[in-house]
């Protein structure tokens, strides 16, 4: 497939480009609204931030576009994220994105985009959209075309740390990929967003991506649930990374002790033992203008071992005083049972409705508990 940005003539440009104003000054204007929302005194109080969700929060509904954004419109939600291209077919030219970004706007949904793995030497890394470059390149020009202030990447996920040379290695070539798009981006108008992923980036790890490639076009999509799989409190990881936050796919989660180690499941928001609501006053003060996207990923438990001596092997440099903030995290958790899913016919429709269900009820807590939300 040609990955190579399309020339768009004069006549189309002027719609284009009105669509987009209005998909800017839509969440523009609920930002707005959530930095006077945080003069206000903070009990009880609407902190009126703009609310969505992530798109591989449903993911089992194999939903195209235009479904995601009538499910955001149902949820009353102000935002969706749409975090990779799966959703738009292979139709990823400039009329085709640009009549996605007029549907959500018409119902007055924002939109978001991102997509997988930039770095080219990483265990994640597919040629799918052709080279790294090639696949950044278009990111960035659909994420205009949507009238998306970022677009969302990966370096790849927790095996990365254990190639050769380390995740130190990785991060130096992924630098290389968005030093080489760095105009394109400047040019759109569009911040590159790499997310802390599967376990791949330490919070301290992606903040010296960032400033190594240059923070005036790169910046984080953070992501609370993965820095559980780095051993961080997630408040921890914001508290490092808020400077550079543009976008987000949060989730709540529960730690707790292991023979081994330590046991991770991720839950819908509230439903953890991550203290929220110290996260979103922190969130609120240091993160202005950024949407919280909610990504539910919940019913399975991850053992990390780090009793076990080899362990270390991937996290050579973690700092103590991080990992103590992550150990009195799992002193606050306990076990939980996971999802069990029937075998046969019956369990995709199992894994849809715990999914919606799952990502309901987080978009309720953070409406109903932590004040989230733009809309009425």
């Amino acid at each position: 497939m040609n990955t190579t940005t399309k020339n768009i003539d004069t006549k189309m440009t002027q719609p284009a480009l009105s669509r987009r104003t209005l998909g800017r000054g839509l969440v523009g204007g609920l930002v707005a609204a959530a930095t006077a929302a945080a003069d206000l005194p903070p009990s009880n109080r609407r902190r009126g931030i703009p609310l969505g969700f992530d798109n591989f929060a449903v993911r089992a509904m194999g939903w195209n576009a235009r479904e995601l954004i009538d499910h955001a419109e149902k949820l009353g939600c102000d935002s969706l994220f749409i975090t990779d291209f799966g959703p738009f077919g292979r139709q990823t030219d400039d009329d085709s994105i640009d009549e996605i970004g007029r549907y959500a706007a018409d119902r007055g949904v924002g939109l978001e985009l991102g997509s997988w793995s930039i770095c080219p030497t990483s265990t994640t890394f597919r040629k799918d959209w052709g080279s790294a470059e090639d696949h950044l390149a278009l990111g960035i020009r659909m994420a205009k075309n949507l009238g998306s202030k970022a677009f969302r990447v990966i370096l790849g996920n927790h095996q990365d740390r254990l190639t050769d040379g380390g995740i130190s290695a990785r991060i130096a070539d992924t630098v290389k990929v968005l030093e080489a798009c760095r105009s394109r981006a400047i040019d759109a108008g569009v911040k590159i967003a790499v997310e802390n992923h599967a376990g791949d980036l330490h919070s301290r790890e992606l903040k010296r991506l960032v400033e190594e490639a240059g923070p005036d076009f790169v910046g984080v999509n953070f992501d609370s649930g993965n820095a559980l799989w780095t051993l961080e409190d997630p408040l921890a990881a914001l508290e490092t990374l808020a400077p550079h936050v543009v976008s987000t796919s949060l989730r709540d989660g529960q730690v707790w002790p292991s023979e081994k180690g330590v046991k991770v499941q991720w839950t819908a928001m509230g439903e953890g033992c991550v203290d929220l609501p110290t996260f979103f006053d922190h969130f609120q003060k240091h993160c202005p203008g950024v949407v919280v996207h909610i990504e539910t990923i919940s019913g399975f438990a991850r053992e990390l071992p780090f009793l076990e001596p080899d362990f270390w092997k991937a996290f050579p440099a973690m700092p103590a005083a991080d990992f103590a903030r992550f150990e009195a995290l799992t002193r606050r958790g306990h076990a939980i049972d996971p999802f069990q899913a029937p075998d046969g016919d019956a369990r995709k429709g199992a894994e849809q409705a715990y999914q919606l269900a799952d990502l309901e009820r987080s978009i309720r807590y953070c409406r109903d508990t932590l004040g989230l939300g733009a809309r009425g």
